[in-house]
């Protein structure tokens, strides 16, 4: 895996390619917060060790966001688009028809759970410790986040004229990737991830034909 895929897909943080130096406050921030939430989970880590990490004032945290919960919201939503272009531009490098290429993001899943740093997927993650607050601002994001992979997926399927079968598809495909999202971490294998890219292919190939 290239180091700017490290940087840019749930490893090191959003914005951990950058000196602190050309990054303003509140970016800063929420980079510090990535990396100790992505790597500790969100509830063991402090604002003071957010602020520590970021090398400001708890003072300085809390005039940019109004509580943890404010921060935590923060810190999904910058990764957010990054996620969801990481997953387009591996579809789009991908060669083949749409089956070969929704195998090639699974692919690249694969070979980013292999990075040491690599401790599955933030959104899951951050959802799995909000489960009892479901009106968590995260858990919101998060939400949102999810259906816009769905519905890309759908909106590929149909631009490759699978029609009717699309958003029932584009859902079997994020239910295989968060699926092996989960077993990878109980595993510790990324064949899992492989093995759902396999299951995938063999569902899109079947929607194509039938189509």
């Amino acid at each position: 895996m290239s180091s700017v895929d490290a940087c840019v897909y749930s490893l090191v943080g959003i914005h951990s390619c950058m000196t602190s130096h050309t990054i303003p406050t509140r970016e800063r921030i929420i980079s510090a917060a990535a990396k100790l939430f992505y790597n500790e989970g969100i509830r063991s880590v402090s604002v003071d060790a957010v602020a520590e990490k970021a090398g400001v004032t708890k003072r300085t945290l809390y005039y940019h966001f109004a509580s943890k919960d404010d921060l935590i919201g923060a810190y999904l939503e910058a990764r957010d688009q990054p996620n969801l272009a990481l997953f387009q531009r591996w579809f789009a490098e991908t060669e083949g028809n749409p089956a070969d290429k929704v195998q090639g993001i699974f692919r690249n899943l694969a070979s980013s759970a292999r990075h040491s740093k690599w401790k599955g997927c933030g959104f899951l993650r951050t959802a799995a410790e909000l489960a009892n607050m479901p009106g968590h601002p995260a858990m919101k994001i998060g939400t949102a986040h999810k259906k816009k992979v769905e519905d890309w997926l759908r909106v590929m399927f149909e631009a490759a004229g699978i029609g009717t079968g699309a958003p029932q598809l584009a859902r079997q495909i994020v239910l295989l990737l968060d699926g092996s999202f989960a077993l990878v971490l109980l595993h510790r294998d990324p064949a899992y991830i492989e093995a759902a890219g396999d299951a995938a292919r063999s569902l899109i190939r079947t929607a194509s034909a039938e189509k």
